[in-house]
């Protein structure tokens, strides 16, 4: 079979593997399309995963496909059925995983991080990761389910409530997921704050009651100016030292801020307690997906989610070194990987 191997910082190569034996209580899936990630670009750019990389590995996590082969154990799904992979694989067994805290397992592996991903023909897969897709979601919507699942965390952790202001920064496809989540989450006016005029345009479209352009206005004077003093909440979804603090400036007493964007391992970010302290604000992040796969699924059957726009491109595995590589390239939108595709 045809996969992409990540061998190194910057060393991607495509190559023909056998394909594997799956242990009893796995699964075969014939891949149908892998979304890249911000995780796969800095993995590929030499940082950590969500765990530990020991390269060779085939990268990809955001993947859905079709069951080909099951184990003697693997009694959930039927060859044919369409699926798609909460990654994360959590031990069960250390204090984090005693206390319900799963996705802060101490032995935390990830498919596509730690064991070989979706960037690849045929992936085999622990049966108990797959979530059967509904016959109204399709692969393509399937392949998007776990940056849903994460955004469904963070969005929970943010605490929106019926009526609050948010402002989103980042108008990616984390951003336009958290923009949808919030409108769903009750929040009553959303502001977007992002540099590309496109992804402004989209951010109306997709229901931003107003949007901001950080390259010509503060972020923080224009949305106290708009807002009335501040919102209630702000998620960044960036992951960089200047939106953490437009996230942290733009929210007013009381205002709770989602660190949600990935930032680079040395990233820093500057702030003021006594600032914290008089606005009393609560400032939180969030870590990958627990147990929310099945509630992004639900959203995508109810089409309460608007998903094909996100999508720039599907390209061959033979791209995925220059997707990875262009910064330019993914900054129109969600890259996903077709391993059926010619290049």
């Amino acid at each position: 079979m045809k996969a992409a191997v990540f061998y190194g910082p910057g060393d991607v190569r495509i190559e023909n593997k056998p394909v594997a034996r799956i242990a009893s209580e796995e699964i075969l899936i014939k891949v149908h399309a892998c979304g890249v990630c911000g995780t796969d670009v800095h993995i590929f750019e030499g940082a950590k995963g969500s765990a530990e990389v020991n390269p060779p590995v085939v990268l990809g996590h955001e993947f859905s496909g079709e069951i080909i082969e099951t184990g003697s154990l693997a009694t959930r799904f039927h060859i044919g059925d369409r699926v798609t992979i909460d990654p994360n694989i959590f031990c069960g067994k250390c204090r984090f995983c005693q206390r319900g805290q799963v996705h802060l397992c101490e032995n935390l592996k990830a498919i596509g991080v730690t064991q070989d991903g979706g960037f690849a023909e045929l992936v085999a897969v622990p049966e108990k990761q797959a979530h059967k897709l509904p016959d109204s979601v399709s692969l393509e919507a399937g392949a998007m389910v776990e940056p849903i699942a994460c955004c469904l965390h963070g969005i929970d952790l943010a605490g929106i409530q019926t009526g609050d202001t948010v402002l989103i920064v980042g108008g990616g496809t984390i951003g336009m997921i958290m923009l949808q989540l919030a409108q769903l989450a009750g929040a009553a006016r959303i502001f977007l704050s992002e540099p590309d005029a496109k992804k402004r345009m989209l951010a109306k479209e997709m229901g931003a009651d107003e949007v901001v352009d950080p390259q010509e206005n503060s972020v923080p004077e224009l949305i106290r100016e708009m807002s009335g003093g501040g919102v209630n909440v702000a998620i960044e979804c960036v992951g960089s030292k200047a939106t953490v603090n437009d996230a942290i400036d733009s929210c007013d007493r009381g205002g709770r801020v989602m660190l949600f964007g990935l930032a680079a391992p040395d990233c820093e970010v500057s702030i003021h307690p006594f600032d914290i302290f008089q606005r009393e604000l609560t400032i939180r992040s969030s870590f990958v997906n627990p147990f929310t796969h099945a509630r992004a699924i639900e959203l995508l059957a109810a089409e309460r989610l608007k998903i094909a726009p996100l999508v720039s491109q599907n390209m061959p595995l033979e791209k995925l070194n220059e997707v990875l590589a262009d910064a330019k390239l993914r900054q129109e939108g969600k890259i996903v990987i077709r391993p059926d595709l010619t290049k």
